[in-house]
């Protein structure tokens, strides 16, 4: 059938006010309102908005990235840190759980040549280490405001027994404090044997500083007779009454990484003064002063903003290493013992017999466990 020309001029117009009219009612709808968008505590935050200690405590594995030191020990972040084995020949690390006894590969081989020239020398029968940092550095969940760029290792002062520690007892021992008092070393845990594992930590070129409580470093000063080129490195800081805190310099490489410089106030005449001045404080103390206390807002958390901006790439890396390497050396939580025996209840080859001993896992069921996740520390950052 074919329409005349009128008829066909008649569809055209009724087809076009038909797609107007469509276009019209499109056009006219109205973008949402504001009480019609989620709410802001349901929006997702951009992750550069997101604590970095958060990010950074939820990765369990090194940025398979060179490795490089990026920014300074408070506020940075690592590229391709280096695992820590759990045991050596003379080192066993601790707190385990926590997923810290990660590095820049210069702090691990200080630790690893630290435990086997003390053992070797007769010095020390072998290092418990405490936390390092996390796989890829960074703000720490808990316990440490430095230790973010794998340049911190913290060496408890508790020598290592003669048989391998369970997986309980690494979560649970505390480390024995070098103090008597406040003011003063305990010659029972202060032995000759922590004063050579200490100068012996302080006479590697790579190490920038030691820190150790300031009663330590008065003791330190008066059993090695006054200033000595070793006690140079050594600085008096606050807590550190159970460990060294082993900090090394910016390594070559590693740029952007920004060292602390050389450690000023370390001599033993600003030891003896701070023992002087400490004491009569104690004697006299001053009255906190009257009236009202003015509240100060905590910091808020560092973020990646906060950072230097090779840290995005830290965390957008690929991670080194998987299941394996954890269960290679760790005992699998399934396989923990309900009682936690003392340090010296048992020793010799039966410390070392099956649950507890930390032996390599079938591959079938290496796949399978699950890799140990950050925990909060039970302790301060002195475990």
């Amino acid at each position: 059938m074919e329409w005349s020309g009128p008829a066909r001029g008649l569809i055209l117009i009724f087809g076009l006010t038909i797609a107007h009219a469509s276009s019209a009612q499109t056009t006219a709808i109205a973008p949402p309102t504001p009480d019609q968008a989620p709410p802001a505590e349901e929006r997702p935050l951009a992750k550069s908005k997101i604590a970095a200690n958060t990010l950074f405590g939820a990765e369990s594995r090194a940025a398979k990235l060179k490795s490089r030191a990026i920014g300074f020990y408070s506020r940075g972040c690592l590229a391709g840190g280096e695992w820590l084995p759990p045991d050596g020949t003379a080192w066993q690390a601790m707190r385990l759980s926590r997923n810290r006894n990660w590095a820049h590969p210069n702090v691990v081989k200080l630790v690893k040549r630290l435990a086997t020239e003390a053992k070797a020398a007769g010095e020390w029968p072998g290092l418990l280490v405490g936390d390092m940092t996390q796989p890829r550095g960074g703000p720490m969940t808990s316990g440490h405001a430095s230790h973010q760029i794998g340049l911190d290792a913290d060496v408890w002062l508790t020598p290592m027994p003669d048989r391998r520690l369970t997986w309980e007892e690494r979560e649970k021992i505390s480390a024995a404090s070098m103090l008597k008092d406040p003011l003063s070393v305990n010659p029972e845990t202060f032995t000759p044997g922590v004063i050579a594992i200490i100068k012996r930590a302080a006479s590697y070129d790579e190490v920038e500083r030691i820190g150790v409580n300031p009663a330590i470093k008065f003791g330190l000063c008066r059993a090695a007779g006054g200033d000595k080129p070793w006690l140079s490195k050594i600085q008096g800081w606050a807590g550190h009454t159970y460990h060294m805190h082993i900090r090394i310099k910016c390594p070559p490489g590693s740029d952007g990484c920004r060292s602390q410089g050389t450690p000023d106030g370390t001599s033993c005449a600003a030891a003896e003064k701070w023992y002087a001045d400490t004491k009569a404080w104690m004697e006299n103390p001053k009255k906190p002063p009257t009236g009202p206390k003015t509240k100060r807002k905590p910091k808020p958390p560092l973020t990646l903003e906060d950072l230097p901006n090779a840290c995005r790439d830290v965390l957008a890396a690929a991670p080194t290493g998987g299941p394996t390497l954890i269960a290679k050396g760790i005992v699998p939580p399934e396989q923990k013992p309900a009682a936690v025996p003392a340090v010296e209840a048992s020793s010799g080859a039966a410390a070392f017999a099956v649950p507890h001993a930390l032996e390599p896992v079938p591959p079938a069921a290496a796949a399978a466990l699950e890799v140990p996740k950050p925990q909060p520390a039970g302790r301060r950052a002195e475990q």
